[in-house]
């Protein structure tokens, strides 16, 4: 049963972009009122660094292993059945983050919510791609993630009109809820329901492992997405420290960072998709976001960020310079067949949301705590090496703008 192409504006696109919104409200809800929401469950700020880190490491495993729970459930299931199971754990789990009155039950709390926010992305991407026309597909998928990036945005105005942290989770919750409503008038990806009739394995995730060319296609799918929470995580989510390190006494709220930074990302993520359209390139495309990238980090670090003003507006052009998360999305979906799409475009992203971790572990135990390097000279060499890497996985990563998504991935083995 294959469904007809549909237009990049219908109602497939709307409700990803609207899910989506709601996963980064809930996702970024702790970077925004991390400190406040600390300090009131008694943390000083001699301890504020050891216990964000803590906690966002927490909610990243989560993610990570949400990943690839509903990976493989979206690929056995159906895309759909992912985004209503999803959406019901991270709801209750953000509501149930309102009513914390210790670290460990925040700690606790986000990694469930981590476990939730996973599947929305993932199953939202593979079902618009599968639904659009290949030559709008970078279009659709740019919309989803832009409109959805501006969660982060209004979770940080929520909370600055309401001073009240505990009810911006709530409110987080009672949105999914009230996603649920809108999931029901979406209908399956016509390719799924075709790959149902098939004798072939769906969502088995070993599978990106016992085949030579799968598993480096999928290396490479995740190794590309790296900077963009060295960026947020790092120098976005610290850059009131990063302000004192920087130019001394400042009144910068990373919280506000974070606002200012995704709203430049969403409009980043809709432009990319336009680019890629000119170029009829993703490659082409992210290579120019990275250079814009590393431009913007140049800046962070130079003595041109001196002041307030000049901290957020350069927190928001790496923003914008990072706002490449629809097309890196996009190309792990297009470069897996149906019966492992939803498993390769669930699991990329969070393994790179799961990286958080393994840099903070390069930036803080090992250069600032191993090393006693300072901040800034810590921040800087990790994203040399992130860069590095990066750069490196985009040159032998392989240009999907072209490729037709309609194609199985057969079983094999190492030889």
């Amino acid at each position: 049963m294959q469904q007809p192409k549909q237009s990049v504006f219908n109602v497939a696109v709307l409700v990803a972009a609207l899910g989506y919104f709601v996963d980064i409200y809930d996702l970024l809800l702790f970077t925004i009122v991390r400190e406040p929401s600390l300090k009131a469950l008694g943390v000083t700020d001699a301890q504020m660094i050891e216990a964000s880190t803590k906690i966002i490491n927490w909610q990243m495993v989560g993610l990570l292993i949400g990943g690839i729970v509903w990976g493989v459930m979206g690929d056995k299931k159906g895309r759909l059945s992912v985004l209503f199971g999803s959406i019901m754990l991270y709801s209750i789990a953000n509501f149930a983050n309102g009513f914390v009155e210790s670290v460990d039950q925040y700690k606790w709390a986000r990694f469930v919510a981590g476990i939730g926010l996973a599947g929305e992305l993932g199953a939202g991407i593979t079902l618009v791609s599968e639904l659009l026309p290949k030559n709008k597909r970078g279009v659709g998928t740019s919309l989803v993630a832009g409109i959805g990036l501006f969660g982060a945005v209004f979770a940080y105005v929520i909370y600055r009109m309401s001073g009240d942290w505990r009810l911006c989770y709530k409110i987080g919750g009672g949105l999914g809820i009230a996603l649920l409503l809108l999931r029901i008038s979406v209908s399956e990806s016509g390719m799924f329901h075709a790959l149902k009739e098939q004798k072939v394995a769906k969502g088995n995730f070993l599978m990106f492992f016992n085949d030579a060319r799968r598993f480096r296609k999928y290396v490479l799918a995740i190794l590309i997405g790296l900077p963009t929470w060295y960026v947020i995580g790092i120098l976005v989510n610290f850059s009131n420290r990063f302000a004192t390190a920087l130019y001394g006494p400042n009144q910068i709220d990373s919280g506000k960072s974070i606002m200012y930074a995704y709203a430049a990302i969403a409009i980043g993520d809709i432009l990319i998709g336009l680019v890629s359209q000119v170029f009829k390139s993703r490659k082409k495309a992210l290579y120019l976001y990275y250079l814009m990238t590393i431009a913007s980090g140049l800046l962070f670090f130079s003595p041109l960020n001196n002041s307030d003003t000049s901290m957020y507006a350069i927190c928001a052009a790496l923003g914008f310079s990072t706002g490449f998360w629809a097309i890196f999305v996009t190309m792990g979906a297009e470069q897996f067949g149906t019966n492992l799409r939803a498993t390769a475009a669930t699991t990329i992203p969070n393994m790179v949301r799961g990286s958080l971790p393994l840099i903070n572990l390069v930036f803080k135990d090992f250069f600032q705590d191993r090393l006693h390097w300072g901040l800034v000279q810590s921040a800087v060499v990790t994203g040399i090496v992130v860069m590095s890497i990066t750069l490196v996985a985009a040159w032998f990563t392989e240009e999907t703008f072209h490729k037709d998504l309609n194609y199985l991935e057969v079983e094999e083995t190492f030889p």
